[in-house]
């Protein structure tokens, strides 16, 4: 871990070193350098590894989902509908990870594909429920192949994945 000096301590550093008459400015100004280089590299945080590992996997994704004209994240909430279809939208953007803004316009182009409906409930006229159509239930049926073949170019072994999943889920569960 690298000891992160604000301008302001090393303007206080500098202030000393002139006061005893000490000339190692250009030193100062290396170790500066280094430190400012050195608080931030790109590679070195998590987040960025996160955040390009991701958009990898939907980039290996993309290819295999274009047939079925569907996009990753379409794909995602099919996947939980295939595990618990007739759901809530609350409850399907809490199983997604996605907002309820973000749901509304997938929904509604899910819908526009035939592949989900909304139904009003019974009790509840405000509240609608997501349900898999035949042709959304049918699709579920050439999920796996997709999910393999994402799988097979990741290059990861299953032991590999389940312990990158794990630490993935370690993460979300973190409150901020």
């Amino acid at each position: 871990m690298v000891c992160v000096y604000t301008i302001r301590t090393l303007t206080i550093i500098q202030l000393i070193v002139v006061f005893l008459n000490i000339r190692v400015q250009n030193l100062l100004t290396i170790n500066y350098r280094k430190i400012v280089l050195s608080v931030a590299q790109l590679d070195s945080q998590l987040c960025f590894a996160l955040y390009t590992a991701s958009n990898h996997l939907t980039s290996i994704y993309r290819p295999l989902l274009e047939p079925l004209k569907l996009t990753y994240t379409q794909f995602v909430v099919l996947m939980a509908l295939w595990e618990e279809d007739n759901v809530s939208i609350s409850a399907l953007a809490m199983k997604t990870g996605l907002s309820k803004a973000t749901m509304t316009p997938l929904l509604k182009r899910l819908e526009q594909k035939q592949l989900i409906e909304r139904q009003l409930l019974a009790d509840n006229e405000r509240q609608k429920n997501i349900v898999l159509t035949d042709e959304g239930r049918e699709l579920s049926l050439k999920s796996e192949a997709i999910t393999n073949q994402a799988f097979c170019e990741t290059g990861l072994t299953k032991k590999q994945a389940t312990d990158l999943m794990a630490l993935c889920h370690k993460i979300v569960e973190q409150k901020p």
